[in-house]
């Protein structure tokens, strides 16, 4: 079935949902949630992988093509890959990825891979042990790096994309490290500015290492050539000018990309969020428990989209941050 495009109030057309599947995680990174973590929902709150497949398939006939798995960390979500192979089987499915901390992709890359998913975001903040401690406070790093090495042996998951928070007075050492990890193996770095989505509210506008000053950085070490940028993209996207290799920049503090935003999120409890600040929500659980009919939900999703927001001003006067946290939303 096809139906009408999912077009918000400003002109976009909706393609692209991010689904937490998990308000849990098994790291407590800095920028995301307090060290004695938060309170989990229940399991009975959280959407099962039937009622996502149904929202993901009504998304699909709108013209939602491409679907992104976070959490929390969405590999502690019990038989996660199955969840994965379900959505991978929709055909109004175009492209599954999944964003992940890397913590149990040794145990899971070959399961994730088989069930369809075809691109895979890894999140590591420092290549060097104890400052990766020191920022999630796990100590983790060879595990991460050994599922990461696991993911890479598979063709179809490539390219991989290895994210890292920047922040001002964390990241400048990392930098050069990182950069040389994107010219040594086969991963794109992508550098994300820090945004004020922390559980700890201690975000201010000078804790953000923009992405202008660690392109600066690399670019006079290792000359950089910017690629074209696609429609809805994220990222900024530099090619290495000897050929060695990419990296990307995500700069939604200092050059927002929302005026061609073609995203919406789905938090684990089955909130519909139009901007990843959003200050509202529509509850979508509710009606699909209530017997909500696919016309029904459907109604409810572009009234929702309709309002979704021109930009979301962070960092600017009078910004709001949201109640939830990074974690709480889904990343």
């Amino acid at each position: 079935m096809t139906r009408a495009p999912l077009i918000d109030g400003h002109g976009r057309a909706i393609g692209d949902v991010r689904i937490s599947v998990t308000d849990r995680c098994n790291f407590r990174c800095q920028y995301c949630m307090p060290a004695e973590g938060l309170p989990w929902l229940e399991r009975s709150e959280v959407l099962t992988f039937e009622e996502i497949t149904r929202l993901v398939t009504l998304l699909g006939q709108m013209g939602v093509h491409d679907v992104r798995l976070t959490g929390g960390e969405p590999l502690v979500r019990r038989a996660f890959p199955r969840l994965a192979g379900m959505l991978a089987a929709l055909p109004d499915v175009k492209d599954l990825a999944v964003t992940t901390n890397g913590f149990l992709l040794e145990r899971d890359a070959a399961a994730l891979v088989a069930a369809g998913v075809q691109r895979f975001n890894v999140s590591i903040d420092s290549l060097q042990q104890d400052r990766f401690y020191a920022m999630t406070r796990r100590d983790a790093l060879p595990q991460v790096l050994r599922g990461l090495e696991a993911l890479s042996a598979f063709p179809q998951a490539h390219p991989i994309k290895v994210n890292a928070v920047a922040i001002r007075g964390f990241t400048e050492e990392e930098i050069l490290p990182f950069a040389r990890f994107a010219r040594e193996y086969p991963y794109e770095v992508r550098f994300i500015e820090f945004m004020p989505l922390d559980a700890d509210r201690t975000w201010t506008r000078e804790s953000v290492l923009t992405g202008e000053e660690i392109r600066a950085a690399i670019h006079e070490h290792f000359p950089l050539e910017e690629a074209p940028r696609a429609p809805s993209a994220t990222a900024r996207v530099f090619h290495f000018a000897d050929g060695r290799g990419q990296i990307g920049f995500i700069n939604p503090v200092s050059e927002p990309f929302c005026g061609d935003c073609n995203r919406i999120r789905i938090t684990a409890e089955g909130s519909l969020r139009t901007c990843l600040f959003s200050l509202n929500e529509t509850d979508l659980r509710g009606p699909l428990r209530a017997g909500a009919s696919d016309d029904e939900l459907e109604r409810l999703i572009r009234d929702a989209v309709w309002r979704k927001e021109l930009k979301h001003h962070a960092g600017q006067p009078g910004f709001i941050q949201p109640p939830r946290t990074m974690s709480a939303i889904g990343g």
